[in-house]
């Protein structure tokens, strides 16, 4: 696994999935993420090269949380619901099973 970094900023994607919100945030606290560094992910603001990318997957039943690593962001005109994140070049960094 992967050392996390307790100081970044985690930007949660639920896929509209609103109640599964709070089982995701206590997965991601369990895992060594901060509870105050996680924050709910927002087309028209994105995180910086370092912060994490929280996602339930796979839409719409989702098993697990798919956590990247922001690795570059570039500038791009938002689009849909994906807005800012079109820009967002990410790794993946480990899987957390959803409980």
């Amino acid at each position: 696994m992967s050392q996390i970094d307790n100081q970044k900023q985690v930007y949660l994607f639920v896929h509209g999935r609103m109640d599964l919100e709070p089982v995701a945030i206590n997965a991601l606290v369990s895992n060594g993420f901060s509870k105050d560094k996680i924050t709910s992910a927002r087309p028209d603001k994105v995180g910086d090269v370092g912060d994490y990318m929280a996602m339930l997957w796979m839409p719409p039943n989702p098993d697990h949380i798919k956590i990247q690593k922001i690795t570059k962001v570039e500038q791009v005109i938002p689009e849909g619901m994906t807005g800012l994140w079109k820009g967002v070049s990410k790794e993946d960094i480990l899987q957390i099973k959803l409980e």
